[in-house]
């Protein structure tokens, strides 16, 4: 009774306060995107095996195919599954049905009778990977206080590490131990656990219709309607806050007691019931307008682009490096799945604390930190006289891009508080559009250019190396409220000629009418 009540009971659901806090709902969105990877990457060092004991040539191709499947599904189901969740402000439930899908495509591909088939699993993985992070996310930002949202961003994508932490090394023991059902059977497990969670979690907006704030515990929360002359001490400034959904001019005030605008409030007491407040349906923003929104702020394309260029990135290598590692040190799949262990292990420490440095720092000196330390690794992974170096490389540039998404998650997050009619399943659901055609992208152009350059590795390290160079300079001069360029330029050219004659100007009018003004009083 209890799981079900957020959905229609009227009682009270029992752990009310736990199961809405901030906490619990980044433990779940955490936990959410380790499943994800884990069920995505737990395959990775065992397709090419599996791969070439089914006869396929051209392994490295193939392979690509299957995880670029992955990403046509998450592509084409992102923008209906954001607009679904922005519009009817529901994140619990698709949430659930996101996990029941990706426990069915893991049965369908672990079943799957031949390479089609498997293609169809994979894009049915890819549509419940879309509700994972597009709902997800928002759900967090929805519940966190805005100070720190960067912190929780951080935590909860330190999932992303840990799944492919887990995953990858899981798969290739799995695989060569068990047979080839053993990794999906894996992830079937951890699917379910995940699926258990989501039932628990209780969305801040029925929190609110019991009388309480996640985001604000100390907070008091106004239940009811009062008569104003019976509360005459209440503090508008103790109430708790929310991030509303929709379009802005229909918005509340952040203080849920009055509307922005009193000539709209019918005639009732001046203190709004919060439950009515809630109920309240504000007017959808149409996809179009959401899009020329996103698509006018500098701070959002640069943003996309970056997540665009984190799954080229992160999707371009996993076709080629089993095959490199294979041919370079002539590796198995468990071996590999060692390697990348090695390689993961550092960015379950660099996700959550470039989240903190984002709420003390911002997002602009964390963003371009990163990618400048990143770069240089790339180009030592070229190497091919020590294996040590190449995996400590390896390790080195894993650390420093992952620590690329908590502040661009945060930027996100911060152009839906600062942009009329977007809200925060919108941003994250191009998040998510962008990183889909990423790792779209990234494994056919990974697998195409290892099968086909005579020095395959190298040209997919090179490239790497060059959109991560690009990414640099549109941080440096777009990241952040405040760009890094904006205060280099400030630093060095603190006041032009003509902003200089027109202070001048306007400190003389300023002289002058304080001159009058105390001749007049005299």
């Amino acid at each position: 009774m209890g799981l079900w009540t957020p959905f229609s009971s009227n009682r009270k659901p029992w752990g009310l306060k736990w199961r809405s806090s901030v906490w619990f709902i980044t433990t779940i969105v955490g936990f959410g995107i380790t499943t994800d990877l884990l069920v995505y990457s737990v395959i990775i060092p065992v397709l090419p095996f599996q791969l070439e004991r089914l006869g396929d040539h051209k392994v490295s191709s193939l392979t690509g195919w299957l995880l670029c499947a992955y990403s046509a599904g998450l592509v084409v189901s992102t923008i209906p599954i954001a607009m679904y969740s922005e519009r009817y402000a529901m994140r619990r439930i698709p949430l659930i049905f996101g996990l029941i899908a990706l426990i069915a495509s893991q049965v369908m591909f672990m079943e799957a009778p031949n390479y089609a088939v498997m293609a169809i699993a994979r894009v049915l993985q890819g549509i419940s990977s879309s509700m994972v992070w597009i709902v997800g996310l928002a759900l967090l930002c929805d519940t966190t206080p805005e100070r720190n949202v960067g912190r929780q961003l951080g935590i909860a994508m330190t999932g992303l590490s840990v799944g492919l932490l887990v995953g990858s090394p899981a798969g290739g023991v799995l695989y060569t131990r068990f047979g080839f059902r053993a990794p999906f059977i894996f992830g079937e497990i951890c699917a379910f656990v995940d699926l258990l969670l989501r039932f628990l979690l209780i969305e801040r907006d029925v929190a609110l219709k019991w009388g309480y704030d996640p985001s604000e515990p100390t907070a008091s929360v106004l239940m009811d309607a009062p008569d104003i002359s019976s509360v005459p001490d209440i503090q508008l400034s103790t109430l708790p806050t929310v991030h509303t959904r929709g379009n802005p001019e229909t918005e509340y005030n952040r203080d849920l007691s009055i509307p922005l605008d009193k000539s709209k409030l019918p005639n009732e007491p001046t203190t709004t019931s919060r439950k009515s407040v809630l109920d309240s349906s504000p007017t959808p923003t149409p996809l179009l307008s959401v899009i020329i929104n996103l698509a006018q702020s500098p701070r959002a394309l640069v943003a996309l682009t970056m997540t665009f260029v984190y799954g080229v990135v992160n999707s371009m290598q996993e076709p080629s490096l089993p095959l490199h590692l294979q041919s370079v040190w002539n590796f198995n799949s468990n071996q590999v799945g060692i390697v990348y262990l090695a390689a993961v292990v550092p960015a379950l420490i660099s996700s959550p604390l470039a989240g903190y440095f984002v709420d003390q720092k911002g997002s602009d000196y964390i963003t371009s930190i990163c990618l400048v330390l990143a770069l240089p690794w790339w180009i030592v992974m070229t190497l091919r006289q020590s294996l040590p170096l190449f995996i400590f490389a390896l390790a080195a540039q894993s650390f420093f891009v992952s620590g690329v998404v908590a502040p661009v998650t945060a930027e996100l997050a911060g152009v839906s508080r600062t942009m009329a009619g977007v809200g925060y399943a919108h941003v994250y659901g191009a998040f998510n559009l962008a990183f889909g055609i990423g790792t779209a992208v990234g494994p056919v152009i990974g697998g195409q250019i290892y099968d086909h350059a005579k020095h395959g590795w190298t040209a997919v390290c090179c490239i790497t190396a060059a959109l991560i160079v690009i990414c640099i300079t549109l941080a440096f001069c777009y990241t952040g409220a405040d760009p890094l360029l904006a205060k280099v330029l400030r630093h060095h050219y603190p006041l032009d000629p003509i902003g200089k004659k027109q202070d001048e100007e306007s400190s003389s009018d300023e002289n002058t009418s304080r001159t009058c003004i105390v001749a007049r009083d005299q």
